[in-house]
């Protein structure tokens, strides 16, 4: 009965789907027909509503085959609202450029729309509103359907195999939010493997042996395995016999309680991939960062190419040498590059560093000295409002490097990095990160390495947008450069 009620609520949440967006689809039709009207100097009259109806079936096509591709219509009792929200973005978005893309390449004729004349801004009005209504709808039901869990209705009954602390800290966040639409029937322990003792205020039924008895007896819609994962393999005549009745299985994977690494289902041809990652992966917000790498790169190259210009002049005329120093670093997972700054010392400088090494500021394997004679009079002017590192925009252009991230380390360095700090090279370097805005050389080595994983761990793009308006006053101010 509950299974027959959750295919008829995915068919309604779906039509729903599809007349919100056809609503947005006539709502962007409204308002951009009514444009004229309060700019008639600068935007056209719009051809009636007769040429645009065609294009319904095929937004409706569009739109209907993302979301169910999208895996919006699987259960969101426990998913936060953000994440459900970022996939109508991400949906809205594709189908967006689908329509668009659509609608130039068939270059529909005049019986249908007039000509080539079509409403770019209608196509935009469309993507927008499509996305604004939806996540008001999911908003909406989200905020029904907890007010319903609330009162007791539309909920899962769970039966969960373990009494460890685990599986009882589990039951408790199930407890603690009533909303998610979950009723606990009970515990049943593997005596073979646990020892302890339940909770008084939970149940428990019984014993692995007596499962298949107690779902015969009860209404039970999922079985929750939080056991030991040498155990899973001794499991299988168990999952297949529950299987066989149709009730879902779910097993709580702490497989490796101490790591800190992310964990999502892949798969390779057709083989399920369990993948644990440290570093952030989410395709979308990955290709807006590189977007913002792009775009502000291309443009402060651009507009600070006189400033360039003027650099690479004083560099040449306040000592021999070339403009550009060119060093190894390793990027990404340890991948080597060539980084390029303006050169700020003598030339040899290199060769000089074994005579300075007893002298340096910094512990760990990194070298920092505040009144480093190799540095030029110059170079220290551009060192202290690190305009040397301007020609790493052209790093970050190629992609070796981003404009947020952990500073890229030379070999040497790296090959001397205790085993946690290597997990700074998971994300790919950048001009500044937490370290730049914290104080710079002010920081000791394995401060700074704590920060580069604090910023991994943490990463968002509005973590980039802080760090990246922290920056300038810590450029301008000079804080901690040498």
């Amino acid at each position: 009965m509950l299974k027959e009620q959750s295919r008829l609520l995915v068919a309604s949440i779906f039509t729903l789907d599809l007349a919100v967006v056809a609503a947005a689809f006539f709502l962007a039709f409204w308002i951009r027909s009514i444009l004229p009207n309060l700019f008639p100097d600068s935007i056209s009259p719009l051809y009636p509503l007769d040429s645009y109806l065609p294009l319904l079936p095929f937004v409706l096509l569009v739109w209907g085959g993302l979301l169910l591709g999208s895996g919006c219509y699987r259960s969101h009792r426990t998913v936060p609202l953000g994440e459900e929200a970022w996939t109508i973005v991400k949906v809205c978005a594709t189908a967006l450029a689908v329509l668009a893309l659509g609608v130039y390449a068939l270059r529909l004729d005049e019986k249908l729309l007039g000509g080539d004349e079509f409403s770019r801004a209608w196509v935009l009005l469309v993507g927008v509103l499509a996305c604004l209504l939806l996540i008001s709808e999911k908003l909406a039901i989200r905020i029904m359907s907890r007010w319903v869990r609330w009162r007791g209705y539309n909920y899962r009954t769970v039966l969960i195999v373990g009494i460890h602390e685990g599986a009882v800290d589990l039951a408790d966040s199930i407890v603690d939010h009533r909303y998610w639409g979950f009723r606990i029937l009970g515990f049943v322990s593997h005596p073979r493997a646990e020892k302890g003792q339940l909770p008084p205020r939970y149940q428990l039924l019984g014993t692995l042996d007596d499962i298949l008895t107690i779902v015969e007896q009860n209404p039970v819609d999922d079985v929750l395995f939080c056991v030991n994962r040498r155990d899973l393999d001794r499991m299988e005549d168990l999952f297949l016999a529950l299987h066989e009745q149709g009730i879902r299985t779910r097993f709580a994977l702490n497989l490796f309680p101490h790591t800190k690494a992310r964990t999502h289902f892949d798969e390779l041809d057709g083989v399920p991939l369990l993948t644990f990652s440290t570093a952030p992966e989410r395709p979308l917000p990955m290709a807006f960062k590189r977007l913002v790498d792009v775009s502000t790169s291309v443009a402060l190259l651009t507009l600070g190419l006189p400033a360039v210009l003027a650099i690479a002049l004083l560099i040449r005329l306040t000592g021999p040498g070339g403009i550009l120093y060119r060093q190894t670093r390793c990027g990404l997972n340890g991948r080597r590059f060539t980084l390029y700054k303006f050169r700020t010392m003598v030339e040899g400088a290199e060769a000089r560093q074994r005579e300075l090494l007893h002298l340096n500021e910094m512990d760990g394997p990194v070298f920092k000295m505040e009144r480093d004679p190799r540095v030029t009079w110059f170079g220290r002017i551009l060192r202290r409002f690190s305009l040397d590192e301007l020609p790493q925009l052209w790093n970050v252009l190629r992609g070796d490097m981003s404009l947020v991230g952990p500073r890229p380390p030379i070999p040497d360095e790296v090959a001397r990095y205790q085993r946690w700090q290597r997990r700074r090279l998971s994300m790919k370097p950048g001009l500044t990160c937490l370290w730049q805005v914290s104080g710079r050389n002010q920081i000791d080595f394995d401060r700074w390495m704590e920060l580069d994983l604090q910023y991994i761990d943490s990463w968002s793009p509005w973590l980039d947008m802080k760090i990246l308006l922290k920056t300038v006053p810590a450029v301008l101010s000079g804080r901690g450069a040498s």
